[in-house]
């Protein structure tokens, strides 16, 4: 069942709560240069269109600066297209947001829930990740019991459906090259291991995850682990900063470390959250060098800073 999109608010038990088809490139472009032809005969000066980079045909979307990708929403408009477990294999289903009103494909991100959760626990990162130029799927997990092994499964399965077997709404958008991962609590711990397994994902967002294991070294995806600082149940010391320091150190990577925060900091609209996953999916999933600006040099920590600690292999362009 396809909608358009309105912003999700977590209350699953982890959360401690409850058109005519686009025109081509070209004759978008053409009608675009006729328009300003006419208005500058009239007198009216026109901004030029915006183009991609020749060198980097990943590259979406208007270049982008402190306040866009802080904004709730970014330059596209987002549909939802919601999968029940009924028809899908591997995991329990979800809700898919994806770009709409261009012919662009894009990347692919497949979000795990934590313990006990459900998909509404990270929906608000949908519409908003989406926005900017991904295809966000927010998936429900076979049973909210899991442990991270089999969510990292998951996560792979729920890939493997949007390339394969989603709606040709869906399907039509996505670059089945430029996939990544991304969950919170035992779904980070899943991240971790989906990115162990498979080494073709472009990138990987554990947020304040948990797992028992602790040696990540052969993992080769470039990977943002995001702890909370005041994390109880999933403590920076015994996962999120053994998780980033075992990562290899010729990986990009890097670890961000939200002040004064707890566990389920990512159930929540968080802008420290948004800002840094879509300049690290931006980069590593987009191959785009101009969210780089974001990642490195590193963002400033301690006082006025959402951010208590950060650590990274930078520079990544090198």
């Amino acid at each position: 069942m396809r909608m358009s999109s309105t912003p999700g608010y977590p209350l699953s038990p982890d959360s401690g709560g409850t058109t005519p088809p686009p025109r081509s490139r070209s004759a978008r472009i053409a009608g675009t240069l006729a328009m300003a032809a006419a208005l500058a005969m009239a007198g009216v000066s026109v901004a030029a269109p915006a183009q991609a980079d020749a060198d980097n045909p990943y590259e979406r979307g208007p270049a982008p600066t402190e306040s866009s990708i802080e904004a709730l929403r970014g330059p596209y408009s987002v549909d939802e297209d919601s999968v029940s477990s009924w028809g899908v294999s591997g995991f329990g289903g979800g809700t898919v947001y994806y770009p709409t009103g261009t012919s662009e494909t894009f990347g692919a991100i497949a979000v795990a829930p934590g313990y006990t959760a459900s998909s509404s626990s990270m929906s608000w990162l949908g519409p908003r990740l989406a926005s900017q130029g991904f295809v966000i799927f927010t998936i429900d997990t076979n049973t909210r019991y899991d442990q991270p092994d089999s969510r990292g499964r998951q996560l792979e399965a729920a890939l493997e459906y949007l390339v394969e077997d989603s709606d040709s709404d869906v399907r039509d958008r996505i670059d089945p090259d430029r996939l990544g991962v991304m969950g919170h609590s035992m779904g980070g711990g899943g991240t971790l291991a989906a990115a162990e397994d498979n080494p073709d994902l472009q990138a990987a967002i554990p947020l304040t995850g948990w797992h028992l294991q602790k040696d990540w070294s052969d993992v080769q995806v470039p990977t943002l682990v995001v702890g909370a600082e005041d994390d109880t149940i999933a403590s920076v010391r015994s996962h999120s900063e053994p998780f980033y320091e075992s990562l290899p150190g010729s990986l990009d990577k890097a670890y961000l470390e939200l002040d004064g925060a707890g566990h389920f900091a990512p159930n929540f609209s968080n802008t420290t959250i948004a800002k840094y996953s879509i300049s690290w999916l931006k980069r590593f999933v987009d191959n785009d060098t101009r969210y780089e600006q974001f990642l490195c040099p590193p963002p400033s920590t301690g006082w006025g800073s959402d951010i208590s600690d950060y650590r990274d292999t930078c520079p990544h362009s090198s």
